[in-house]
């Protein structure tokens, strides 16, 4: 199915690293390598009668206080028809580092401001929730993977609230990825749970144009 962006109409994506891949700079501007840029690439091949701008501002290492900071001049400023946002691990796992503190709930109140002033800002932007996601079923009970899996879900959950709060469309990232690691080796889609490889990256293209086409 065609997704339900139309012609001329602007999608922007906005997140940390996963979203950013590299995307300021010179090789791999102005999208960046990831699933933002596999996404442009299958509108383009899949629905070549659209001309649809897609923009990537995703910056790696933000978590959802850094994106309150730029939200003004990087989403409102800007008023796309359509609005994607990736944001969660970094919150998780730099406050599991001692990075910063984001506990869930500060989290949630964060994210919860930033989609208020967009709904409010611009009533008739279509947004879309992605959930965080981390690549790994580690279940050894004194590991850092496996405490950033238990406590994954309470910011997974909060992502998944706030989307039925503002009626949005929602890619269950993690759930997906955890469904293709029961086949496969993390090694199919990345070195390490965070930051997938092209095959995570389609994976995510997919989902997302899935989303939009709803």
């Amino acid at each position: 199915m065609p997704v339900k962006i139309k012609n001329g109409e602007t999608i922007l994506f906005i997140g940390d690293s996963i979203t950013d891949c590299l995307h300021r700079e010179k090789l791999h501007a102005p999208l960046g390598c990831g699933y933002v840029r596999i996404f442009a690439d299958m509108l383009t091949v899949r629905e070549p009668q659209k001309k649809i701008t897609v923009a990537n501002h995703g910056i790696s290492g933000n978590n959802v206080g850094d994106l309150r900071d730029r939200w003004h001049d990087d989403v409102l400023e800007i008023a796309p028809d359509w609005l994607s946002i990736a944001i969660g691990i970094n919150d998780l796992h730099h406050t599991f580092e001692g990075r910063i503190s984001m506990p869930v709930e500060q989290f949630g109140n964060i994210y919860d401001q930033i989609l208020s002033q967009t709904k409010k800002r611009l009533p008739d932007c279509n947004i879309l929730l992605i959930d965080p996601f981390y690549m790994s079923r580690d279940k050894t009970s004194d590991s850092f993977r496996a405490r950033i899996l238990r406590a994954l879900p309470a910011y997974i959950d909060t992502v998944h609230q706030l989307s039925r709060k503002y009626q949005t469309r929602l890619v269950k990232t993690h759930e997906l990825f955890q469904k293709q690691l029961k086949y496969h080796k993390l090694e199919v889609f990345s070195s390490e749970p965070i930051h997938p490889n092209s095959a995570g990256h389609l994976l995510i293209a997919e989902a997302v144009y899935n989303a939009l086409s709803l």
